[in-house]
């Protein structure tokens, strides 16, 4: 008896991995985000999203990295009273939302749309996204600078209002999030080029889904009135509403370590980088830590704040934070100067990179380790 109850044991056990396996399978999610973007508040200088507008017509067009169906995703993670959506086109198509043409986005919430009758999105494919908003909206949460060309009321515009996400079902690749900063965000390349590290380590893997969710100035550990709030704040709103999310890559520090007040505590930037390990191996996902690239020749660069910097990338590389590691210290540093940019991916201002310096990051990301 005890022998027979054994082996029921061990069989029942040996069937365990496979059939947990066979559940992560069968629960996986069929939409994946193909573009993304990180919303901030307005400023008073952000002329259009402080004043909100009335009966206006925002137009955005991006780059997917997979396609497949499409869903549309709003957020107002600033807002303070709802905001009307729609009428609602994409790719020429109507969008609705529970079957109707318009629908209340809550203050503070989201909103995704139903997928998009008759719309299939190739890979790569450019999405012209175009929302009248009935108003009054009061100020609108948005994305200051996408480094792309958009439109309010016909207006240029590189702001993205309300619109946080394009969901598709055709990714059969990684699907990767990307918490960064102005450098993720793609400062440094020219508008519409669609040459950020994000986007050109999307091209190295087809089928793969990058979301960018970089946001100019933003700081680890500390949150901004005009930056944004802090990398461990933004964490589960951003990174962790995202459907179908495999890998998170952490690419901030360099703010913390040169915008007052400045961090000259290494270890305080790496018990931050901890906390979001700790929070995206709680969901299920694999971590991607970038060490901090260098910035001699920026405004704010010091020795000493080079010095915490270069702390932080030892602990990076050798200190088994993150599940794997993109060195993109190594990958832009110049070997006669290794505080400093190589010249051909400085784009000027000691900080952030060329097109070239960008193809390199996206080149320092092991597909392995997605």
């Amino acid at each position: 008896m005890l022998t027979a109850t054994v082996a029921g044991v061990a069989a029942v056990a040996a069937t365990v991995p496979e059939a947990r396996a066979a559940e992560r399978k069968a629960s996986r999610p069929g939409w994946a985000t193909s573009w993304a973007t990180a919303q901030t508040a307005p400023t008073s200088a952000d002329t259009v999203a402080a004043a909100g507008l009335t009966d206006g017509v925002c137009t955005a067009t991006v780059r997917l990295s997979a396609g497949g169906r499409v869903r549309l995703r709003y957020g107002h993670a600033f807002g303070t009273v709802p905001v009307l959506v729609g009428p609602v086109t994409a790719g020429g198509r109507a969008v609705t939302f529970g079957g109707r043409r318009q629908a209340w986005l809550a203050a503070g919430s989201s909103l995704t749309s139903d997928p998009v009758d008759g719309l299939r999105a190739p890979d790569g494919s450019a999405l012209t996204v175009e929302t009248r908003l009935p108003g009054p909206t009061g100020p609108l949460s948005f994305h200051r600078n996408t480094h792309a060309s958009h439109s309010v009321d016909g207006a240029r515009t590189t702001s993205v209002f309300l619109l946080t996400g394009v969901e598709v079902t055709g990714a059969h690749g990684p699907v990767v999030a990307v918490l960064g900063d102005s450098v993720a965000e793609g400062v440094g390349t020219p508008d519409d080029a669609d040459l950020r590290w994000p986007d050109q380590l999307a091209r190295r893997l087809p089928g793969s889904t990058v979301a960018n969710l970089g946001i100019s100035g933003n700081r680890l550990l500390l949150d901004d009135a005009r930056f944004g709030p802090g990398g461990q704040a933004r964490f589960d709103r951003d990174v962790l509403s995202l459907p179908g999310l495999r890998t998170v890559l952490v690419q901030l520090g360099v703010n913390d370590l040169q915008q007052p007040p400045a961090q000259t505590d290494a270890s305080v930037v790496l018990a931050g980088y901890r906390q979001l390990v700790l929070r995206a191996r709680s969901a299920g996902l694999r971590t991607v830590g970038a060490t901090i690239t260098p910035f001699e020749g920026w405004t704010r660069w010091t020795r000493e704040a080079d010095e915490v910097r270069q702390r932080i990338n030892r602990a990076v590389r050798t200190g088994h934070l993150f599940d794997a590691v993109a060195d993109f210290d190594a990958a832009l540093r110049d070997p006669a100067r290794p505080s400093r940019l190589r010249p051909a991916f400085d784009s000027g201002d000691g900080l952030h990179p060329t097109p070239s310096g960008h193809a390199a990051l996206a080149g320092a990301v092991d597909r392995r380790h997605l």
